[in-house]
């Protein structure tokens, strides 16, 4: 039995989660997200939780069952709670703004990248005096806000020498040594 899989997912106040033809909906004050459910995994909502069941023990079944529990309680977390992701631009001149859903980023280029972000990811930058720019990002779905956020990374990944590039706010990045000059 799958120690993930086997655990119920407890529902908080104010969230609603419906099963129809294979697709769980999970409504929330954040937004309503919806997955579709393959076959071999089933889907029961009793009272105040979601249990998720598997019809036999196929190795293809195994895999499912914790998977979609795992992304059934995201999708409970996120409609009660919501994901937010904080990156960090270090380098000299790199600057970040945003006007309504597009993110305009200066990362040393000979021009400005303009990111247009989804309808369901709030953003809002941070620029202060004596630190790093910083792109703040909100949303109710996991998987989007994360895809969001590795793409705007990968824009300008951190280098290993000095660090500079748009990184994850606490990140810890492994750095190299540089070239050391031969004395003479």
């Amino acid at each position: 039995m799958s120690r993930i899989g086997k655990l119920p997912i407890a529902l908080p106040s104010g969230i609603q989660v419906s099963v129809a033809d294979n697709v769980v909906t999970v409504k929330g004050p954040k937004g309503t997200l919806t997955q579709t459910i393959s076959e071999g995994v089933t889907v029961e909502v009793d009272g105040g939780q979601v249990v998720v069941k598997r019809t036999s023990d196929e190795k293809q079944h195994k895999a499912l069952h914790g998977l979609y529990r795992a992304l059934i309680n995201n999708m409970v977390k996120g409609v009660s709670q919501g994901y937010k992701i904080e990156q960090e631009l270090v380098g000299v001149g790199y600057r970040a703004s945003h006007q309504g859903q597009q993110l305009d980023l200066v990362l040393g280029h000979s021009h400005h990248v303009v990111f247009q972000l989804p309808s369901e990811i709030k953003v809002n930058t941070k620029t202060e005096r004596g630190s790093n720019p910083t792109i703040i990002l909100e949303s109710h779905d996991k998987q989007l806000i994360g895809q969001v956020a590795a793409k705007i990374r990968s824009l300008r990944k951190p280098e290993p020498y000095k660090g500079k590039g748009i990184k994850f706010t606490g990140e810890v990045l492994r750095r190299k040594a540089g070239k050391s000059a031969a004395k003479k």
